[in-house]
């Protein structure tokens, strides 16, 4: 990736780019821990979903959970990445509270997935590809609890053990615009493909950002790891202030340490939390425990033919099929909910050639429009994909306006019902009938002589006679009749 695509900070000495790398720590969605058959659902009473492998005890032996790592190869595949058909879990040894062991199970020389790569959507069409690394397997750690005593600090052993993807990209990333893209764009093709729910509020997904700044195109500068981000727009903010803190400490003659920051949201800074050498000695070495992970070529090609449409090639679907914009596609596709909700729409359809354009409009910007003055995510719509799917082929077999529609709207969101029913019931339906609304056109330039002349000479103002009659009609003549009388009758 290019300087030129990025966004450059001005120093008081030049330009400044920044060079960004994220470990994204995904937690696999498997009902039972890596390597026991321990619980991994969240919320439980502090140590209740914990065996005596998570607990580490004297001669519990890790057994390897399959579907763990079906969901890191599926993952792989999402992210166009190389399968290694043989990996090796190694013990990472280090010294924690809540690391019973004393040691992690991960993965170093030897990882389940290689390299790949993520393309991004950024602002005004442009695209980045973020290249990815790898794909490792490992074992989360527990909790501490420090407000449990104003002098003790607990343990909670819950989350050891659950299986985690660690998603390490390579520095490709240049601003803040792209590091939020990316970890989006992840976050999206994990939840489509099922392999994490990506809910950072409860640490399903979590970020280290690693970030260095140079001047454009110069050697790599050192760089700080800020840890365990939990929120997009805070991934955005720290990578900002720390390559401002960063350029104003080399330009004050400074040099940085290499270190482990953390992101205060309430000060919007980051701080220092521990230095980090540039060689750690975790004394990585095979886990004796463990024989190496080695699957076949068949394994994988029966992942690959099982995977679901991923937004990618959902979006490029729904450009060609339905003529939408690229934006409008991005967007039903962005969160695989709202891409099911506007499949389901288009199941309801008679003509999804007519209307599928139509539709994607009135899930965008009517739906979605008041999900979000609202509050609400689309699970919880009031209005069904039935029902706005009846909505969009009454407008578009002409039975009503796009304005009546909108009362429709109004109506099936506050009262429910089945709307054909209610247009039938409340008198809904469009005016059609050429008799009646030729009547409402002559009554209108009979009105407004002076109007009629204006309009003769600016083509343009017949808009305002449109406007009149649909007002007089109640919004249920056809427009498109409204408007070729008028023309007829205007000699224009």
């Amino acid at each position: 990736m290019s300087a030129t695509t990025a966004k450059l900070i001005k120093g008081a000495t030049g330009d400044w780019e920044t060079v960004i790398g994220l470990e994204i720590h995904a937690q696999v969605t498997s009902n039972s821990k890596l390597f026991s058959g321990a619980s991994t659902e969240f919320g439980g009473e502090p140590n209740s979903h914990v065996s005596l492998v998570d607990a580490a005890m004297p001669g519990m032996l890790p057994v390897i959970n399959e579907e763990c790592v079906r969901q890191a190869v599926r993952t792989g595949l999402g992210l166009n990445a190389q399968i290694n058909r043989r990996s090796v879990f190694d013990r990472k040894n280090y010294f924690y509270p809540d690391l019973p062991q004393g040691y992690q199970i991960s993965q170093y020389k030897s990882p389940i997935v290689g390299e790949g790569e993520v393309v991004v959507e950024l602002e005004g069409g442009r695209t980045a590809t973020v290249g990815i690394e790898r794909l490792h397997l490992e074992q989360d750690a527990g909790k501490s609890l420090h407000d449990r005593s104003p002098s003790l600090s607990y343990v909670d052993l819950n989350r050891s053990g659950v299986a985690l993807m660690e998603i390490v990209s390579k520095p490709d990333i240049r601003d803040a615009e792209q590091a939020k893209a990316y970890v989006t764009k992840l976050r999206s093709i994990l939840r489509y493909l099922g392999t994490c729910d990506g809910d950072m509020e409860k640490g399903s997904l979590r970020a280290d950002v690693n970030v260095s700044v140079r001047k454009p195109g110069g050697p790599l500068g050192t760089r700080c790891e800020i840890k365990n981000m939990n929120s997009i727009t805070f991934i955005g903010q720290a990578i900002e202030y720390e390559a401002r803190r960063q350029i104003g400490i080399i330009e004050d003659g400074g040099t940085i340490d290499q270190e482990t920051r953390l992101f205060d949201p309430g000060k919007g800074e980051t701080r220092s939390m521990r230095s980090k050498e540039e060689a750690h000695d975790y004394r990585y070495f095979p886990d004796p425990d463990l024989l190496p992970l080695e699957f076949s070529e068949a394994f994988v090609a029966e992942l690959k033919a099982n995977l679901p449409e991923l937004p990618d090639q959902k979006k490029a679907r729904f450009i060609a099929e339905f003529g939408l914009s690229p934006y409008d596609a991005g967007v039903l596709v962005a969160e695989r909910e709202s891409a099911d909700f506007y499949e389901t729409v288009l199941a309801g359809l008679a003509d999804k050639s007519r209307d599928g354009k139509l539709a994607a409009n009135w899930v965008i910007n009517e739906l979605f429009g008041r999900l979000n003055k609202e509050g609400r995510d689309i699970t919880g719509s009031p209005v069904s994909a039935a029902q706005l799917a009846a909505i969009v082929e009454l407008i578009g077999e002409g039975t009503i306006s796009g304005k009546i529609a909108k009362d429709l709207f109004e109506i099936v969101w506050t009262e429910g019902g089945d709307p054909r029913v209610l247009v039938e019931t409340r008198g809904m339906k469009q005016v059609t009938d050429l008799g009646a609304i030729e009547r409402v056109v002559d009554d209108i330039i009979a009105a407004n002589p002076d109007k009629v002349e204006q309009a003769k000479a600016k083509p343009q103002l017949v808009g305002w006679f449109v406007g009149q009659v649909m007002k007089s009609s109640g919004g249920k003549a056809n427009p498109q009749a409204v408007n070729d009388l008028l023309k007829s009758k205007l000699g224009i």
